[in-house]
């Protein structure tokens, strides 16, 4: 690496870093007054509000806006090098335009495994406590299903419950059916299910089992029975956002869980799982436009190149949302969903390379 590549990656890094660190400061302090009164009211421990929230959010929120600053703050730098004739130099010295971006492109390398690492590995565990502060002192994140809840558990195996009580781990009116090539093999139904925290396993309330074989059926009932079943209380009521506490491996389990299951839901944690890798490959995508938009010297200077970033951002956050809605709500798959904002704009990135003064 020549000193020119320690030139860029130190103005890439150092304006990104700077940013960031001054935006997380007002963020924090807006969500300080929007909250301290829920935060008085509930009595929220000081340290609670320091150490569990606010210092669990910081990487929450660097890597939610990772792609978007590596944008501004190359068409920042990058403008500012324009304007000062420095792009000019570079070039005139006999380094070609190409050469040029690699420096750009080691820095948003950088920066995009620094956002996966974030988000599927330490903001997970970071979450955690994030969200329990958030659940006691702010909003809650949990709160039961509609009654008549039907899931599969496993293959052939299909349980049902009238209504599910979260706080006492209860369950009413349930039943278990398993079917083995479309014939109902085993029915079993029970007052009540409840969850043992300490085995972990359910207990049977007042059940009544039937076993088919054939033509044969025996009929067995009884007060009390202890089971192990694929089936949690999570299961049973909504954890709003709760893919924010699972690393990439978890998500990956959940999902497949979820299909088992027949949830309705899981497309959106399809739309997590591909957004954890297509987001951290933005910010190369936006690095590309970002360079080839601001190293040409405009009238306008720093200011058109960054009114036409702050544009091109939009349209690049509104295409994100756009996506996602038609993954969640229509049938565009969540993984091309994910995807698309990439695809335009690294076209558009790559048209900008061929127009950019070389």
């Amino acid at each position: 690496m020549k000193t020119i590549d320690y030139y860029i990656i130190k103005k890439f890094l150092g304006t990104f870093f700077f940013a960031i660190s001054l935006l997380i400061l007002v963020v924090i302090v807006f969500d300080v007054s929007e909250n301290i009164d829920e935060f008085i009211e509930k009595g929220a421990p000081f340290s609670a509000i320091i150490f569990d929230y606010y210092l669990n959010f910081i990487p929450y929120f660097v890597n939610l806006f990772v792609y978007l600053f590596t944008f501004i703050s190359v068409i920042y730098f990058t403008s500012k090098m324009a304007s000062n004739s420095e792009i000019i130099s570079i070039l005139s010295s006999g380094i070609s335009y190409n050469r040029m971006l690699r420096p750009y492109f080691i820095s948003a390398i950088i920066l995009a495994l620094m956002s996966f690492y974030l988000g599927n590995f330490l903001i997970p565990k970071t979450n955690q406590k994030r969200r329990v502060f958030k659940n006691l002192y702010i909003e809650k994140l949990n709160k039961d299903m509609d009654r008549n809840i039907h899931l599969q558990i496993n293959p052939g195996t299909y349980v049902y419950i009238e209504n599910f009580n979260r706080r006492t781990l209860t369950g009413y009116k349930f039943s278990l059916e398993e079917f083995k090539d479309n014939q109902m093999t085993y029915k079993l139904i029970a007052d009540r299910i409840v969850w043992d925290t300490i085995d972990r396993q359910w207990i049977i309330l007042n059940y009544y089992a039937r076993k088919i074989d054939g033509m044969v059926e025996k009929i067995s009932k009884g007060k009390k029975m202890d089971t192990v079943l694929n089936l949690k209380p999570p299961d049973l009521y909504i954890l709003k956002e709760d893919f924010e506490e699972m690393t990439y491996t978890d998500l990956n389990n959940h999902i497949r869980d979820k299909k088992l299951k027949g949830s309705e839901d899981v497309n959106t944690y399809e739309m997590e799982k591909h957004s954890r890798i297509a987001s951290p490959f933005a910010t190369i995508v936006l690095t590309l436009i970002g360079v080839s938009l601001s190293s040409r010297k405009m009238r306008g200077g720093i200011g058109m190149h960054l009114g036409l970033g702050i544009l091109l951002t939009f349209s690049f956050i509104l295409m994100m949302r756009v996506s996602t809605v038609f993954a969640l709500y229509g049938n565009l798959s969540p993984e091309l969903a994910a995807w698309i904002p990439n695809i335009i704009f690294g076209v558009l990135g790559i048209i900008l390379l061929r127009l950019a003064p070389k």
